[in-house]
């Protein structure tokens, strides 16, 4: 990234801010003293889980800036997948940006020679972004299927362009997150993901023990996981050394934690602390519940074991 590209970054950072933060302050009935962090409504008691919240999941129900104050009176600590020009308002309320994107999304991936340049760009920029904002991870995929693919040689491609980059992701201190999707519902376009070519929870962490590297891990998502392999403890237990990010979200369906779905999420939670895991726990269920905001108070109450 240029000089003086991330200057600018930095000074928008700054001075946006403070006027963003009261807003969100007054949408959410948040005074003063509870954008600092004194709250009547936290739910989150023990904290032994870095809990966040992917904001794509909410944004038909409210912008990033009004979750993110509900998110604070919860006592989540971070937010991700929200636009980087909310990065301020979240960060001035006191929370983290736990996932930033690496900006090629889940179609274009690097198994396709179609987006190799442009998974190139977006996972530098991705990279620059995570270092400016204290964020660890930066999210990628492996791509969809196309006709022709021969599967070991768009493996192969995978490795050599996430190799391309890791050099300065590790220079950044960054770590890429190479996140397993499920292929198998085809209900909606972000309940699963037909085509997908890392569809496959070993085969994944079969390309990142290829990649080599400690600056390139594991998102995974237990809804995926459970979709696809299931097995879910049996399965961090085994991987956990590979892991640097989870997902949440309730299966079947995509929605919240609740008793229709068939994740019982409390062990899970318990097994992924048992692994020494320190980072970050993200809800991604797509909201159902007439009040989507209690969905997240609940999860967030059942995750915080």
């Amino acid at each position: 990234m240029k000089e003086s590209s991330s200057i600018n970054r930095r000074e928008m950072l700054k001075r946006g801010a403070a006027g963003i933060v009261a807003g969100a302050a007054a949408g959410t009935g948040l005074n003063a003293q509870s954008a600092g962090g004194g709250t009547t409504s936290k739910v989150v008691a023990n904290g032994r889980i870095r809990q966040s919240i992917m904001g794509w999941c909410f944004r038909d129900h409210m912008d990033a800036v009004t979750l993110a104050g509900h998110c604070k009176e919860i006592g989540l600590v971070a937010m991700e997948g929200i636009s980087a020009e909310h990065y301020p308002a979240i960060m001035e309320l006191g929370l983290e940006v736990s996932l930033v994107s690496g900006n090629h999304g889940f179609a274009r991936g690097p198994c396709n020679p179609e987006y190799h340049d442009l998974v190139i760009k977006g996972l530098i920029e991705g990279i620059d972004l995570a270092k400016e904002v204290g964020c660890q991870n930066v999210i990628t995929f492996t791509g969809m299927r196309y006709d022709g693919m021969d599967d070991e040689k768009a493996a192969q491609r995978c490795i050599d362009t996430w190799k391309e980059v890791l050099p300065h992701a590790e220079k950044q201190g960054v770590t890429l997150v190479l996140e397993h999707l499920n292929s198998r519902d085809d209900t909606h376009p972000m309940k699963g993901h037909p085509g997908y070519f890392g569809d496959d929870l070993d085969f994944c962490v079969d390309l990142i023990k290829r990649v080599g590297s400690d600056n390139f891990k594991l998102l995974f998502d237990i809804y995926h996981v459970s979709v696809m392999n299931g097995d879910i403890i049996r399965r961090i237990r085994q991987y956990h050394q590979y892991i640097a990010h989870y997902h949440t979200a309730g299966n079947p369906g995509r929605g919240e934690l609740d008793d229709t779905q068939e994740i019982n999420y409390p062990p899970i939670l318990e097994e992924i602390l048992k692994t020494g895991y320190t980072g970050y726990v993200a809800q991604e269920f797509i909201p159902t519940w007439d009040d989507p905001i209690a969905g997240l108070r609940h999860a967030a109450e059942l995750c915080d074991v």
